[in-house]
């Protein structure tokens, strides 16, 4: 069985990719996205044309494609057209469609006790602690080193997370209890020689490998059956409602916007949408209306 080689395209879009310092997963999306559109174009797309790229756009929509997986594949074949193959001309013809805003799913504090209470392990629970009381993401949590826990000043080093940026957060009393009973359980024979420092603190199957976000997600969805939860949740929506639930709490949200490692401050104030706690409390103008006396009639 002979392994097919990358083609010379492709190895140049590699290594403009990689001049560029773009991320591993920001390259793999864009990859995907030039080999989905050299598989509708039928031959390499350093032979299209602009009604090419026009028809391939349409068709992405016309098949079902969301507007956020049509933007992202978009992306990944501009590059390819105005930085790989320098066709500027072609690169123009691509346009982005504006992403419908959606209000975020956010769980009931009574909700992630459930399911904090449905947590099958020490490490499931110490994962979903982490998720929640900490607002990290999922590829935030798997790829947690030892080293990243920094006990005595109760925060947590997040190391080139997204958009390839270290930011801290806060260490909960209560998940730094839940990470020592996992350390105490956690199966150390495939790391044994590595630094402590550097072990990963949720190891995956593979040696020297983290938990997958995948095996990660599975996990979560098992623990929201077992509580119960009907809600189309996902692991996101722990990083939803830590920001919602700190914002209905009175935490200013400058603070939030740093935890979550926002870049704009409109990206962290759209919580304010569904913190119901703080819509709740709200009085409408229905409330300051008073009743209107009738007039008696002069008999």
């Amino acid at each position: 069985m002979t392994i097919p080689s990358t083609t010379p395209l492709r190895q140049r879009m590699i290594e403009d990719m990689q001049a560029r310092n773009l991320g591993h997963e920001s390259q793999r999306c864009h990859i995907a996205s030039c080999k989905r559109f050299a598989a509708w174009l039928g031959r390499s797309p350093d032979t299209a044309r602009a009604d090419n790229v026009k028809a391939f756009q349409l068709h992405l929509i016309e098949s079902g494609t969301s507007i956020c997986n049509r933007n992202r594949i978009m992306t990944g074949v501009k590059f390819l057209l105005r930085v790989t193959l320098r066709r500027h001309d072609l690169a123009a013809e691509i346009y982005h469609l504006k992403e419908p805003q959606k209000v975020p799913l956010v769980m009931s504090q009574e909700e992630i006790r459930r399911l904090l209470a449905m947590a099958g392990s020490v490490r499931v629970r110490a994962m979903l602690s982490l998720a929640y009381g900490c607002g990290l993401r999922a590829g935030e949590v798997v790829r947690l080193r030892v080293g990243d826990i920094d006990s005595a000043q109760r925060i947590i080093r997040v190391v080139q997370s997204k958009g390839r940026k270290d930011r801290h957060v806060m260490l909960p009393d209560d998940v730094l209890v839940i990470l020592r009973q996992w350390w105490c359980e956690r199966y150390c024979r495939y790391d044994a020689d590595i630094p402590l420092q550097h072990r990963w603190l949720f190891p995956g199957r593979r040696s020297n490998k983290p938990l997958t976000t995948r095996q990660f997600s599975r996990l979560f969805h098992e623990t929201v059956a077992a509580a119960g939860i009907k809600k189309p949740v996902t692991l996101h929506t722990l990083r939803h409602s830590f920001a919602t639930h700190l914002l209905e709490q009175g935490v200013d949200i400058r603070k939030i916007q740093a935890l979550l490692g926002h870049d704009k401050l409109e990206t962290t104030a759209r919580y304010a949408s569904v913190a119901t706690g703080m819509i709740a409390e709200i009085a409408s103008p229905l409330d300051g209306l008073k009743p209107v006396r009738k007039r008696n009639k002069k008999t």
